[in-house]
């Protein structure tokens, strides 16, 4: 059984005609005939009635059409992913990403990208989300991932949710209960990251997780980066709430501590992918947004053409 056979016995179905499929396939007429026999002789039924009127499926060939419909578009998705493949290999892919996003979260995905299309060049800047979303709309690159962030001309597109954690240093005295109340977190050093985008989910998160306990946070550094506020809540300077992704490594080896809050139900970070509205893409980011729906498992509209 093959793909020829497939597509002689679906255009038969679909046509009620072997003369007619044959019209459609560019073929001779005997040939139709001689692969859907040759199909027949291997699933060992008749899959037509034959008459001088033309041809219709038995009940047997009725039970077969879905099988060779799925089939044949199984066969069909695989030649576009080959060519994917082909085309995108040597092709060339500008993106932009939020430093948190290309620091935890990016290099898993594109470590799959390589070693599907390894003669892909890879270009990425990494920024604030305002200043990935800027680079989309100026068209500086073909792609941003960032956090949640409006714009007239880009389509933000969900990916997933990022979960913010409270973590403290292992001998702090949150961590002998593994709980927190809003209020006693309030009483604490807070240390903060990523202050040059105050139109972050994250703020946009720390001021509503406080405001609604009612509470002021006693805010002790305003730093940079994930990375530097770990460090200062390693040493025991303050607390802080940060991306689950930024502390795996530190949870799983002791050295932080993962605190509940009390009350306070998870707070998320939506994460998304960002693309110049109205414009069409090549194969190399189309094959970049299949791997992220697949890894994902989310739905992607993608306009494709003749793009970068």
């Amino acid at each position: 059984m093959d793909f020829p056979q497939l597509e002689a016995f679906l255009e038969a179905a679909s046509r009620g005609s072997f003369r007619r499929a044959a019209d459609a396939l560019y073929l001779s007429q005997p040939s139709v005939s001689a692969r859907i026999q040759t199909l027949e002789d291997e699933v060992g039924v008749a899959l037509f009635h034959r008459t001088a009127r033309g041809v219709r499926l038995t009940e047997m060939g009725q039970v077969f059409l879905p099988f060779a419909q799925r089939s044949m578009e199984t066969l069909r998705r695989g030649r576009e992913v080959l060519e994917s493949v082909r085309q995108a290999s040597a092709g060339i892919l500008n993106m932009a990403t939020a430093r948190v996003i290309g620091t935890y979260v990016l290099p898993e995905t594109l470590q799959k990208f390589q070693r599907l299309y390894p003669e892909t060049n890879l270009h990425i800047k990494v920024g604030g989300s305002s200043d990935v979303l800027q680079m989309v709309v100026d068209e500086e690159v073909q792609l941003g991932l960032a956090r949640f962030m409006q714009h007239p001309d880009v389509d933000a597109l969900h990916l997933y949710d990022e979960e913010a954690v409270l973590v403290v240093h292992p001998d702090h005295p949150f961590a002998k209960t593994g709980v927190a109340a809003m209020f006693a977190v309030a009483q604490e050093p807070l240390i903060l990251y990523d202050p040059g985008d105050p139109g972050s989910s994250y703020f946009q998160f720390i001021n509503r997780v406080c405001r609604d306990a009612g509470v002021t946070p006693k805010v002790e550094m305003n730093l940079d980066s994930v990375e530097a506020a770990k460090n200062m809540v390693q040493l025991g300077l303050g607390i802080s709430f940060l991306p689950r992704s930024g502390v795996r490594r530190e949870l799983e080896s002791g050295t932080l501590t993962l605190i509940d809050v009390a009350e306070v139900p998870p707070v998320l970070l939506p994460t998304y992918v960002l693309l110049r509205r109205g414009q069409q893409h090549g194969p190399v980011v189309i094959a970049f947004l299949n791997l992220l729906q697949e890894t994902y498992n989310v739905r992607i509209p993608i306009p494709a053409g003749n793009g970068r």
